[in-house]
């Protein structure tokens, strides 16, 4: 923050590692000068930025690509302490400096070495051809304020701070308290590096404040997080006052829906299955991207069951340090309370057919200290049912919902009222055509997942920056990644009007939107 650490004067709040309640770090409870971070973010960090072309902010962003990828032992220890496997723990470090080779090589690729970002050809409007019109886009004179989430605090800083720096303005990054300490090891690597430009990125750690109050018309500000947080902001008086541009990535009941073709025998049956149990237990279920309503066809309701449980009846629960687990713990006791009250909503209206949240067993680790749930399956005979679509428990819970045809698939998966993500398991082209037209307004991001491209596939869970992340109505409204579109988000695209003389030199200037 402004250009060093800064020490607080409090003692802070612990925060402690899910598995063992040992404290890992401290953290803050004194509000910062936000008027000060914002200033100099706009006036140190967007000046030097924007001394800086596309090709060499796409540059740094590969050079910083490579030096936090010789720290990945560090990262991925402290990353344990969250609560992550190893293989959680590739997922939000190997993928978070992934996306920042990405943008580095996108940039390169796609965006001129120098000059503005233009947006379509000139267009003439007067008959004799002396007037008309071209469209550009130039970096916000602000900064990007990014709000992230608890359950991936190095890849949802990362795929924030990459777009916004290859537009040209910076960062200033708050990470959510209990897993703040990981972006923070993340952050002080980034700074030693040398590679960024002076105020390009802040970090704040501590109460948000008076922070929102700070904002111009020229600030952005990103936020994954809650749907409640979301709309808390989105309608504070500063945000509307001055029409700040507001991106909310927010939870959603994102849903799964199998194919009447997938029969047991099927390939497309058991790469449902996998798929079902992974996004249960990856994170422990803490994505907001994980399966929540998984639907089938009601005549293949009893096999699904079945062949889930029996499944997840092999996850080994305990402390992610050990390599004969499969899945960690929540985040925090809190988180776990949490979780288990919205479970106890669910199973008023479906019963539990896998997981006891009172008795399992764990491995290496104590079920009286950690955060500790098992993979929790639950089936919900009538799809009327309210709680299922309305709902959600933001830890390995899943529920099964059948349907009887496409359309009543894609009434039921609209029921959650816009998701982030959504999978259709077929190999039927008719079906998969059908729910692909009748979910796609409901939904961000839609996987079609078949025998043809599974070795392939990404995964339904999985928020690559290749395709756009974000969603309707509860799942926010908002929309990160796509490739360029999102360096688009953090820039203004006005029409300059004039002489074709005139606007043909804009597009090789490099004093507009360098």
């Amino acid at each position: 923050m402004l250009g060093g650490w800064q020490t607080p004067a409090d003692t802070g709040r612990p925060l402690y590692d899910p598995t063992t309640c040992a404290e890992v770090a401290r953290i803050s409870t004194s509000p910062l000068d936000y008027r000060a971070v914002l200033d100099y973010a706009r006036h140190v960090g967007g000046r030097e930025l924007r001394k800086l072309n596309y090709a060499e902010r796409a540059h740094i962003l590969k050079g910083l690509g490579k030096k936090l990828s010789e720290h990945l032992d560090d990262f991925h220890s402290l990353s344990t302490k969250t609560g992550a496997t190893k293989s959680d723990s590739r997922v939000d470090v190997d993928g978070g400096i992934g996306v920042l080779f990405f943008y580095g090589s996108r940039g390169m690729r796609e965006l001129p070495e120098s000059g503005p970002l233009l947006d379509g050809d000139i267009e003439r409007i007067g008959k004799s051809g002396t007037f008309g019109v071209r469209h550009i886009y130039t970096p916000l004179t602000g900064a990007a304020v990014q709000i992230n989430a608890f359950n991936f605090p190095v890849w949802g800083m990362l795929e924030k701070f990459a777009p916004a720096f290859l537009a040209g303005v910076p960062s200033v990054v708050k990470p959510a308290s209990q897993t703040a300490y990981l972006s923070a090891l993340v952050v002080r690597h980034i700074t030693e590096s040398g590679l960024l430009p002076e105020g390009a990125l802040q970090l704040i750690c501590a109460p948000p404040g008076d922070l929102v109050e700070q904002f111009t018309g020229q600030d952005l500000l990103s936020v994954t997080g809650s749907a409640a947080t979301a709309a808390r902001l989105r309608s504070h008086p500063a945000i509307v006052r001055n029409a700040v541009r507001f991106n909310s990535q927010a939870d959603s009941l994102n849903c799964s829906i199998l194919g009447p073709d997938a029969l047991p025998d099927t390939p497309e049956f058991d790469l449902y299955i996998s798929q079902l149990v992974t996004e249960m237990t990856v994170k422990a279920g803490q994505r907001c991207t994980a399966i929540r309503r998984a639907l089938v066809p009601r005549n293949l309701l009893d096999p699904v069951t079945d062949a889930v449980s029996a499944r997840l009846a092999r996850v080994r629960v305990g402390n992610p340090a050990s390599d004969d687990v499969d899945m960690g713990p929540l985040v925090s006791l809190q988180h776990r309370t949490d979780v288990r009250s919205a479970l106890a909503e669910l199973r008023l209206e479906c019963q539990l057919v896998q997981g006891d949240p009172d008795k399992f067993e764990l491995i290496d680790a104590e079920p009286e200290q950690g955060a500790f749930l098992p993979p929790l399956l639950l089936r919900c005979a009538d799809p009327n049912a309210h709680a299922p679509h309305q709902v959600e428990a933001f830890g390995p819970v899943s529920t099964l919902i059948p349907y009887e045809s496409a359309a009543r698939a894609v009434e039921l998966a609209a029921r959650g009222k816009g998701s982030l993500a959504g999978s259709i398991v077929s190999y039927d082209s008719d079906f998969v055509h059908d729910v692909v037209l009748g979910l796609a307004p409901w939904h961000g991001r839609l996987l079609v997942l078949d025998r043809d491209d599974a070795d392939e596939s990404t995964g339904h869970g999985s928020a690559i920056p290749h395709a756009i992340h974000g969603g309707p109505g509860r799942a926010g409204g908002g929309e990160e990644l796509g490739g360029i579109r999102a360096v688009l988000h953090h820039m203004q695209r006005t029409a300059i009007q004039g002489s074709p003389t005139v606007l043909e030199r804009l597009a090789h200037s490099s004093l507009i939107g360098a």
